[in-house]
């Protein structure tokens, strides 16, 4: 019979069951901005506009890389980094009613979109470019 080797079974890959059903709101610290999710590029990476008027190339840290799933549209709170301006760390990800509280108390501007995912439409002009029209070709 084989030994298992490693540091535990199925229960340790699968984590503890965290529920944040009720946690309190985290506001922004020097060094930190709140920030749209724009596009997601892959391998933890982000790009995202930031409040302050930025896109950023973002980084998802890797306590929130597996566990917390971020899609574009998503209000997060990055970490600036010093002497890189156009890079920032995924600190926290806020869910929807969050940040709806967030834009009540002023922390957010009143033009950002909570809970949609057309965030990029709002940037680019407002049009769907992916939207095709197929003529109806029933009379031919």
């Amino acid at each position: 019979m084989p030994k298992n080797k490693g540091k535990g079974g199925k229960n340790r890959r699968r984590g503890k069951n965290d529920s944040d059903d009720k946690r309190e709101l985290i506001f922004k610290e020097d060094g930190q901005e709140y920030a749209q999710v724009l596009r997601m590029l892959g391998n933890g990476r982000l790009e995202a506009h930031c409040m302050d008027g930025i896109k950023r190339l973002c980084h998802i840290r890797g306590k929130m890389r597996k566990k917390v799933w971020v899609n574009t549209g998503d209000i997060v709170l990055v970490g600036l980094r010093d002497y890189q301006d156009e890079k920032a760390d995924v600190i926290l990800k806020y869910m929807a009613d969050e940040a709806r509280s967030l834009k009540a108390y002023g922390e957010l501007p009143e033009n950002i979109r909570v809970n949609d995912t057309d965030a990029l439409n709002e940037e680019e002009g407002g049009e769907n470019d992916d939207y095709i029209d197929f003529d109806d070709i029933s009379e031919i």
